[in-house]
Formats: structure tokens, C-alpha cells, sequence
């Protein structure tokens, strides 16, 4: 049904995916950007960081691969090349931190970007990020930091050094079996309690999302994979707000809410999937409480709309992965159970306003519908669904160490 949760993060998810929000945010924020109107390849070269720490995004309108020219590199230059990516019209610009100045132009095999710096530098990592919801172009990211030991001078500077680690880390090939590295998922049956949600020809809403998410539970935790945890376990009525909170303590890796919908007239069928809408990330404060990380760093800044752009851009970075998981969830549950028309939406459901959990809802089908009914009071097809809905949750962390391996 469409009354919804949202999700949040808890510190430890928070050090790795804040990573990516805040540090390709960091760079966007206090970005230095050139733009190419007629270059094939080479879009823009945004900058952020401070002296200890800088951070380069090369935009690019297709995939490119990275190699440091050691000809023109010195204790002092770094060059690279992008190979098979072209930047015909030579750009240019002022650095920022440990980058003093950069230029970027057509070289042998491809865009050489080089980096003048202000002293003594080395590049930490670099990585390429493929577009994603909302995002149209590619981003070859590069990390520079200065002299050895620097300690950043602002809260804003020590994440982007936290996102160094979390992105080292990430980088490291994981072993989904260990059990310390266990993937947390919470699964949240709608309705409960007091609220039955939609109500069926013979059944309802709360019961069927109820032993849904219990067979998905066991397939989940056969697969040594994953951690799950549930927002109720049995027919007890939890608010939306605890529900959101229950993933964020949990320092939830992945949200999915379960739910039947309803329909005004008893032809309507298939399942749908709904991820955040823009206008609900305007909702957000109802889920925030005075002591979120981004309101802490905004205190500790001379520049105080430093904590919305903080949270903007790891609101952006959640509904990224969010619709990444939604679209996998979508082509697993295709191939078992018929589909609404338009079956992958957005919407402001309380459930989904977490800023910093992927989160989706999986309208299992019509209750309103006797097929779709038949279909989920059948334990057979209960497991089948659960079956499809696990190898989704795979697909999607698969691709995600894939990207963090790149």
C-alpha cells in the first residue's frame, strides 16, 4: 500500500557511501568548472578539497580508461591520459588546494590532463564512475593529496580524507562470505497491527506482506551473504517514523518495503516499484533529527549552507543507487509476476525519505485483483517471488563492488 517508510543511514554505511555523496559532492560544491561546447568527449573538469586533499572530476561524454604520462610528471606535475577520450579545444584553469593550476588537451592516445601543484604532491586513487540516475555524463576522478601527514583543517576536509579510506577499502576485492562484511538489509512489511492497509477479497494487506518479507528473510540469510533486519516480525503496528529510524540504526546497506496496492476497479494488476520523487526530498527534516552529521559540520564551518550542500548531495548519491536497485528489482520480479503498466515510479512515501539508504517499495501486485490475490496467498508463489526479489539484492551489490573495483 502507499502509506511508506523511509530510509536512513547509519555511521558505518554513512563513512563509506557518505564518502562518495560527500567527496564527489565536495567537488561539486565548491566546484572550478570549464565547459566544452564542442568537444566530443571532455565536458567539463570540476575541482574541490583544501591544501591536504584535492579532488579532480573530468567529465566525459563517454567511458575512458586512465594511465599517468611519466614523461611530463615531476615531484611537482602530474600528468595523465585518458585514453580514447578527446579535448580538441584546450582548456585550462586555476587549481585549488594542492592543485595550483590544470590544463587539459588532445595528446597521442588520448586527453592529457595535466595538474601543476602547489608543492610536493602524489595521486591517492583514481577511478572512473559510469553516468546514473541523473547523471548523463561519465567521471574520471582523481585524488591528490600533499605532503605526507597533513591534517585537514575543517570538518569538510577530514571526510573527504575519510572517503580516501572508505574508497581504498571498497576497492578491495570482498569476500561476500565473511560474515564481519555482511551486506544489511532491512525489510519492512507494510501496514500492521491497527492498520490492516488494503483489503482483499479474502485476505489482507498486513498478512501478506507479513509472510512475504518472513520467506524473504530465510532466502536472504541462506546465502551467508547479507544481515537482515525486519521492522516487525509479527502483526504489531509500527510508525513510519520508527521504521525509518529501525534501518538507520541498523546502518541499514539497502531498504525494501512490502506492500499490495489497491485499485479502483478489480481488472487492475501486476507490480510496480516506487523509489523518491524529487518533491520528496523536500520532506526530508521529518526523518532528521538535530544531531546529523551534516548539521555538525555545518556548526563547525565558517560557511554555514555547507550542511545542505552536504545533504544534497548525498540525498543525490541515495537516489542514484536507489533507482539502480529499483530498476534491477524490476526485470527479477518481471520475469515471475505480471507487471503494472509504467511499473518503476517515484513518489514522496514517508518510507523512502531517508537521505542516505537506498530505499525502494515493491508493490507486490493488486489485492484488489483476484489473480494477483490468488498469487501472493500461494506459498509456492511466495517463495518464487522471494527467490527473484534475493537475486535482485545480489545483482545490485554485485555491481556496486564491480564500480567501487573500477
Amino acid at each position: 500500500m502507499r502509506g511508506v517508510l523511509t530510509k536512513s543511514l547509519t555511521a558505518r554505511w554513512m563513512r563509506a557511501a557518505l564518502g562518495l555523496a560527500l567527496a564527489v559532492g565536495c567537488a561539486v560544491a565548491v566546484a572550478a568548472s570549464a565547459r566544452l561546447p564542442d568537444a566530443p568527449d571532455v565536458v567539463s573538469v570540476r575541482l574541490g578539497g583544501d591544501a591536504s586533499q584535492t579532488r579532480i572530476v573530468v567529465d566525459l561524454r563517454r567511458a575512458a580508461s586512465g594511465a599517468v604520462d611519466a614523461d611530463t610528471a615531476s615531484p611537482t606535475r602530474i600528468a595523465l591520459i585518458l585514453k580514447g577520450a578527446s579535448a580538441p579545444n584546450p582548456l585550462s584553469g586555476a587549481g585549488r588546494g594542492v592543485v595550483r593550476a590544470w590544463k587539459i588537451a588532445d595528446a597521442p592516445g588520448g586527453a592529457r590532463l595535466t595538474l601543476d601543484l602547489a608543492g610536493r604532491g602524489e595521486v591517492a586513487r583514481r577511478f572512473l564512475l559510469p553516468p546514473a540516475d541523473g547523471v548523463s555524463d561519465y567521471r574520471y576522478v582523481i585524488d591528490v593529496t600533499g605532503h605526507a601527514g597533513a591534517a585537514p583543517r575543517t570538518l569538510a576536509a577530514a571526510a573527504v580524507q575519510g572517503y580516501a579510506v572508505a574508497q581504498a577499502a571498497q576497492a578491495e576485492v570482498i569476500d561476500p562470505h565473511q560474515t564481519h562484511l555482511r551486506k544489511i538489509v532491512v525489510i519492512d512489511p507494510g501496514h500492521g497491527g491497527r492498520d490492516p492497509g488494503a483489503h482483499g477479497g479474502a485476505s489482507l494487506e498486513k498478512n501478506l506482506t507479513l509472510a512475504t518479507a518472513l520467506v524473504l528473510k530465510a532466502r536472504l540469510e541462506a546465502t551467508g551473504r547479507y544481515q537482515v533486519v525486519m521492522t516487525r516480525t509479527t502483526d504489531v503496528y509500527i510508525p513510519l517514523d520508527e521504521r525509518v529510524q529501525i534501518a538507520r540504526r541498523a546502518g541499514a546497506d539497502l531498504f525494501l518495503s512490502l506492500h499490495a496496492d489497491s485499485g479502483p476497479s478489480s481488472s487492475i494488476h501486476g507490480a510496480s516499484i516506487y523509489t523518491l520523487s524529487e518533491q520528496g526530498r523536500q520532506r526530508v527534516g521529518s526523518v532528521l533529527g538535530r544531531n546529523e552529521w551534516f548539521l555538525q559540520e555545518a556548526a563547525d564551518s565558517d560557511d554555514h549552507a555547507v550542511g545542505q550542500i552536504l545533504l544534497d548531495l548525498t540525498q543525490r548519491t541515495t537516489r542514484n543507487r536507489s533507482a539502480a536497485f529499483a530498476q534491477t528489482l524490476i526485470e527479477r520480479v518481471g520475469d515471475r509476476s505480471p507487471l503494472l503498466g509504467r511499473s518503476q515510479r517515484d513518489a514522496s512515501y514517508f518510507v523512502l525519505l531517508a537521505p542516505d539508504v537506498p530505499a525502494a517499495l515493491l508493490e507486490m501486485g493488486f489485492i484488489t485483483n483476484p489473480g494477483d490475490e490468488a498469487r501472493l496467498n500461494d506459498p509456492a508463489q511466495r517463495g518464487a517471488l522471494a527467490d527473484k526479489i534475493t537475486q535482485a539484492i545480489d545483482a545490485y551489490f554485485t555491481g556496486r563492488t564491480r564500480l567501487a573495483q573500477q
